[in-house]
């Protein structure tokens, strides 16, 4: 039985929220073990906001192309962990030399990218197309543990979000919608701008709601373009506010937790929108729904709804379109605001 356990993240935040069935499974398992999260920065305050975990550890090396140069940074920090197994969920060659390195003496992963020479118990990958939810189970399940339900439940202090809005003047007890309009993976997975300032509009006029975007620095000049197509109008609970590059992963957690519903593309926003329990609206083009769909946070809980336009040429998970983007232009705002 493992005393002190750690699971090494994925890298990116909707991976690591689709990964949280997964580490509960571990938690019931290994009851009486100490179990920590080791992540990047990018995603491990998600962690600090998830029931069952004891430690949460940030790995400062980098992923990718940085690893080959910050790997002793994270050599060094596991190795103070003292660990006796180590879970990985990513599949990269680093992240089992790493855990190699640091001296752990069990390490389990997916026998993927040459790397199953460094595993103690080497998985090989399932050969079915699975959600990643299910990817990350079915690792768990080859190891032993029983697979629990594929809800993601993060709890951000709710005090602190309902503060921050009274803070930008929205009224809690109004609805309100939240946007988030970017996506990391490129402009193809974007439903278009003029679509969200048309439902925007739709949301504040029609039925007297406020709308909040948020995003990441990147997302700036589609939230500006969301921006200069509204007409400037509006009371104080009935307007569009640009929340974007103003939030960290418990902010953002926090204000999606307090939302009637959030629309989002396929990102990690919606991913954590699901895991803290709001409706959520996903609009899927070139990637695969049935692969990266949000999870609930229950049983209880809102069930996700998306949204997609099939044509002939998606999924083809490309970060820009070669054609006309009809997979996004053919979803209308009409259709994303009746599921709201």
């Amino acid at each position: 039985m493992s005393e002190r356990l750690v699971v090494i993240s994925p890298n990116w935040l909707g991976d690591a929220v689709m990964a949280l069935p997964a580490i509960a499974d571990l938690r019931r398992h290994y009851q009486s073990a100490h179990l920590t999260i080791a992540a990047r920065p990018s995603v491990a305050p998600m962690f600090a906001m998830v029931e069952g975990i004891d430690q949460v550890m940030t790995l400062p090396g980098g992923g990718g192309l940085r690893a080959i140069t910050g790997w002793r940074h994270d050599v060094r920090v596991l190795k103070e962990g003292s660990f006796d197994t180590a879970v990985l969920l990513p599949n990269s060659f680093a992240t089992a030399f790493v855990a190699s390195k640091a001296g752990i003496p069990e390490r389990w992963g997916y026998a993927a990218d040459s790397r199953a020479g460094m595993l103690t118990r080497a998985i090989p990958r399932p050969h079915a197309e699975l959600h990643q939810c299910a990817y990350y189970q079915t690792l768990t399940m080859a190891l032993g543990i029983e697979a629990g339900p594929p809800h993601a439940k993060v709890s951000p202090d709710a005090g602190k979000a309902r503060e921050l809005l009274r803070e930008i003047g929205l009224d809690i007890d109004e609805p309100l919608v939240v946007f988030a309009p970017g996506a990391a993976y490129g402009r193809a997975k974007q439903w278009l701008p003029e679509r969200f300032a048309e439902l925007a509009h739709a949301i504040i006029n029609d039925r007297g709601w406020s709308v909040l975007m948020v995003g990441a620095n990147v997302d700036r000049p589609t939230c500006d373009d969301i921006t200069r197509r509204l007409p400037k109008t509006g009371t104080r609970i009935n307007r569009l506010i640009d929340f974007c590059g103003k939030s960290d992963i418990p902010t953002l957690a926090g204000i999606l937790s307090q939302a009637r519903a959030v629309v989002s593309n396929d990102s990690g926003a919606m991913h954590l929108a699901g895991a803290v329990g709001a409706k959520v609206i996903a609009i899927f083009g070139p990637t695969n729904e049935h692969r990266t769909s949000p999870l609930s946070a229950g049983p209880t809980a809102p069930s996700p709804v998306v949204i997609t336009h099939e044509v002939f040429c998606r999924p083809c998970m490309l970060r820009e379109c070669p054609i006309d983007h009809r997979c996004m232009r053919r979803i209308t705002a009409a259709e994303v605001l009746k599921a709201i």
